[in-house]
């Protein structure tokens, strides 16, 4: 069956937490801590009892305190798997929030609406882990109850859904636009100096600002931001070779981009670009 990943009241955090993707739609309910979100070049300050849409797609990553209490429940999903379910019941605009918006925040106006959402994550959670339930069952109970999901949380979005949070700070704006400025030109000879002086802020606060409300370092975004779209470019421009695909990504020679992509992949370029064409013909 297509695979509906459960996660209920995850603890702790991650050691080595990089801003990633992944194909799958989440949906992400924040518990308790200290977190900023950055998804691509937005930054959610989390409050308890935020519910995260993301469509995968872009860069994400939690950015936490040290020593930060971090509880979160998350739910991913391929559209697929439910959209024939949805087709049938006329409800197909409920997935529009994430191929339409592709992340929003929805910040529910009482704790009872919050628990709502987490009485139908932890349901869920006690369907995936029931080893009773037969495996067909199994994924009709966890289908229906996704959908039961995805109708309150849009109901909630009608009135809470935020593109952006209200109210930022001034950290937060600074450091959103310093994503998007690479989000814009990460292709070209990126610098800390050269984003400085189009931002017209100062290079060390560029390096600290962007720290402390993302957790890691520009030339880090950057690179993160460029190996996404080599991925993308090595699946869709298959006629085009890993030299020219290195220069339009950014990267100062090919031998440096082979490195890279191997060192943060695990693979080489050249064989993860056979997998993903192997994965898309086998689909067809």
């Amino acid at each position: 069956m297509d695979k509906i990943s459960v996660n209920y009241r995850l603890t702790g955090k991650y050691d080595n937490l990089k801003a990633h993707s992944h194909l799958e739609y989440e949906i992400y309910l924040f518990h308790q801590g200290t977190c900023h979100y950055l998804i691509d070049n937005q930054i959610y300050d989390l409050q308890p009892g935020d519910i995260l849409l993301m469509d995968g797609l872009a860069l994400h990553k939690p950015n936490l305190p040290a020593d930060s209490v971090y509880v979160r429940s998350h739910i991913h999903f391929l559209p697929h798997t439910v959209m024939p379910a949805l087709d049938g019941l006329g409800a197909q605009m409920l997935l529009e929030v994430f191929h339409q918006l592709h992340h929003c925040l929805i910040r529910p106006e009482t704790s009872k609406q919050s628990r709502e959402v987490e009485l139908l994550i932890k349901q869920m959670s006690e369907i995936s882990e029931d080893i009773t339930i037969p495996s067909k069952e199994k994924e009709w109970q966890l289908k229906t109850s996704l959908i039961q999901l995805l109708i309150v949380v849009n109901q909630l979005g009608q009135n809470a859904s935020q593109k952006a949070v209200s109210e930022q700070y001034e950290k937060a704006q600074h450091a959103e636009n310093i994503a998007s400025y690479i989000q814009q030109h990460y292709h070209e000879k990126l610098s800390i100096e050269q984003i400085a002086s189009a931002l017209t802020i100062s290079k060390s606060y560029v390096s600290h600002v962007f720290k402390e409300m993302t957790g890691y370092t520009v030339m880090e975004y950057v690179m993160a931001t460029r190996l996404k779209q080599v991925k993308f470019l090595l699946e869709i421009e298959e006629n085009k070779s890993l030299q020219q695909i290195a220069d339009e990504c950014g990267f100062e020679s090919v031998s440096h981009f082979s490195r890279f992509f191997k060192k943060h992949v695990g693979i080489t370029a050249k064989k993860y670009r056979q997998k993903r064409l192997e994965i898309d013909k086998g689909s067809e």
